[in-house]
């Protein structure tokens, strides 16, 4: 079976339910505090349920955010492929969730961005391996040593880039050559639409894809509708299973890993995108961070669905 590899920052999700977002120099009381290994985790821990090899190439620092990290990934037999950085702790994601479920972030620097090519080596992938890449690391530091690494490796490790909200406004040429590498796409729309210009869904899957090489997969979420694929020159609609949202921090990343682990396993893109789909729909339901579902439980959640239409 193919690995999960992913290259992205394992931070700590310092986690607030508030009632609204308070206006500038206001103040929210918060009526819940958490702490939780996020960022990179989530994916990963989403890929181990599923039954994937997964690998964590990424910076872990020395401290208590740092150890809560690695106990996380310990706990789903995920390998964590780096020696820790023994100067500095890990990085927290500062998270407001409102009662509607969307959540407003602000994100501190550590220890997660001290890689070097070097250190991305350690996970060393091989034929088939799935090395996950998201856009955060692609800013100041982190951008070169990753690059440069990505672009070293052979054509038959795949290359999963996980955009998020910077690509777009990153420099041309750090774009070109992250998309020159490019073999799956996989983001929300709004990701798809800063990258493409083109605002509906469907027609940003098929732009996105007129952006990478011949060949390259691009998955597009619309939220709980489900997604779009791209595939071979023709795009699908794989329907989602809309529910009442408790906690979106995460969903897509549980989407992600488990979209990439079902493909480590075998799937053809159809099944791992319905299957990402469900594990979304099952994780918006509950509270944390990192509590996408295991395959089993995505298997009893699809049994009970009605047949798409």
């Amino acid at each position: 079976m193919s690995r999960v590899i992913h290259t992205g920052q394992a931070l700590v999700d310092v986690v607030v339910d508030v009632p609204g977002l308070p206006g500038r120099g206001g103040n929210a009381m918060a009526s819940s505090y958490e702490r939780y290994a996020g960022g990179a985790v989530n994916i990963l821990v989403a890929a181990a349920r599923t039954g994937a090899a997964a690998v964590h190439a990424g910076a872990v620092g020395t401290g208590p955010n740092g150890d809560l990290v690695r106990e996380a990934l310990s706990a789903e037999n995920v390998q964590v492929a780096t020696q820790p950085v023994d100067d500095v702790d890990t990085g927290i994601c500062f998270v407001m969730i409102e009662p509607s479920a969307e959540r407003t972030f602000v994100t501190t620097l550590g220890a997660e961005r001290r890689i070097t090519p070097e250190s991305l080596a350690a996970s060393a992938p091989v034929d088939d391996d799935i090395v996950c890449v998201t856009g955060y690391t692609l800013l100041g530091e982190t951008c070169e040593p990753l690059l440069g690494w990505l672009e070293s490796l052979d054509a038959s490790v795949v290359v999963v880039l996980d955009p998020g909200a910077p690509f777009a406004e990153l420099d041309a040429g750090v774009r070109r050559r992250m998309l020159a590498i490019t073999d799956v796409w996989t983001s929300n729309a709004e990701e798809a639409a800063d990258l493409t210009g083109v605002d509906d869904v469907e027609g940003s899957t098929a732009a996105v894809a007129d952006e990478l090489s011949d060949g390259a997969v691009v998955i597009v979420r619309d939220g709980p509708q489900g997604c779009f694929l791209r595939e071979g020159g023709r795009t699908s609609y794989v329907p989602g299973y809309p529910q009442k949202p408790v906690d979106t921090n995460g969903a897509g990343d549980a989407h992600t890993g488990v979209l990439v682990a079902e493909r480590a396993r075998g799937a053809d893109w159809a099944t791992a995108t319905q299957r990402a789909n469900a594990a979304g729909a099952i994780k918006v339901t509950r509270k944390g961070p990192a509590t996408a579902p295991t395959r089993a439980e995505v298997d009893a959640f699809l049994k009970d669905q009605p047949t798409p239409r």
